[in-house]
């Protein structure tokens, strides 16, 4: 299965799919530090208004009608989701990305350090968080698709229950681009965990998508990277055309930049 998914990377046939798994090693806040914060601007305990029950989705809903637009959370976010750019040329995982060359990657992360991975590493890059960014995007460079904001423009960010919504409405055009995209193409997930209910409806759409064609037994292969196995999710992915790759890692930290690290020696190989 690897030898396959190193081949396709070879020949610029996958698309990477980056979630905030790729981030976290970076020491980013997490959802549950960015409800606190919400919290704590509204003036609530954020251990009462964050409790183990809590929706952050609703949260985020709840504070954009106390503050009638999430202009502050946004700035407050690009500050503290912002890395030195010696941190960032030290990420092996971003190196690694950018060596493997993919044409085009996504991501639902809102921070920047991604696109600007690439850029302190010498490589042109292009991003994509609005329809007009589709248009003025160049073709001889790879294409950062911003599928859930970016932080240069609060309406392009998905955060609220509202924005997920219309997110799962599947309509959108970064939607239709991706529709696009996966055609003739596989998908290679990473940084993702399988609690993720938009990951799995996007996984289910895109095979709803293949399937109301003619065409769905061509559908090329998916692959999503998991840290630690889960036989019930696997089966269920396989049922979607994902096939599940998991680590054998003894630390959690490591399995990324060791997968990485197998695709690079194998697409060298290959090539």
């Amino acid at each position: 299965m690897l030898d396959l998914l190193a081949r396709d990377i070879r020949d610029r046939k996958v698309i990477l799919f980056v979630g905030s798994g790729l981030s976290k090693p970076l020491g980013l806040p997490s959802w549950e530090e960015l409800i606190k914060h919400m919290a704590e601007e509204l003036g609530f305990d954020p251990d009462i208004l964050v409790g183990p029950s809590a929706d952050y989705l609703q949260v985020a809903e709840f504070y954009k009608l106390r503050k009638g637009s999430i202009g502050d959370l946004r700035s407050w976010m690009d500050r503290n989701w912002s890395v030195r750019d010696e941190q960032l040329r030290e990420s092996k995982v971003h190196k690694q990305i950018v060596d493997l060359e993919f044409p085009l990657i996504y991501t639902t992360n809102y921070d920047n350090n991604l696109e600007r991975s690439f850029e302190l590493h010498g490589k042109d890059v292009a991003k994509i968080a609005s329809v007009v960014d589709i248009a003025e995007a160049q073709a001889d460079r790879p294409h950062v698709v911003k599928f859930h904001g970016d932080f240069s423009d609060d309406n392009s960010l998905v955060i609220t229950e509202a924005d997920y919504f219309e997110r799962l409405e599947f309509e959108s055009p970064l939607d239709l681009r991706l529709r696009a995209d996966v055609l003739g193409r596989s998908i290679l997930f990473v940084g993702y965990s399988l609690k993720d209910l938009n990951l799995r409806l996007l996984l289910y759409k895109l095979k709803r998508t293949w399937d109301s064609t003619a065409y769905a037994k061509k559908r090329p292969r998916s692959f999503i990277f998991l840290v630690r196995p889960d036989a019930v999710q696997e089966e269920v992915l396989d049922s979607r055309g994902v096939s599940p790759i998991v680590s054998d890692a003894l630390d959690p930290e490591d399995a990324l930049p060791e997968f990485f690290d197998r695709l690079l020696d194998m697409v060298c190989r290959t090539g």
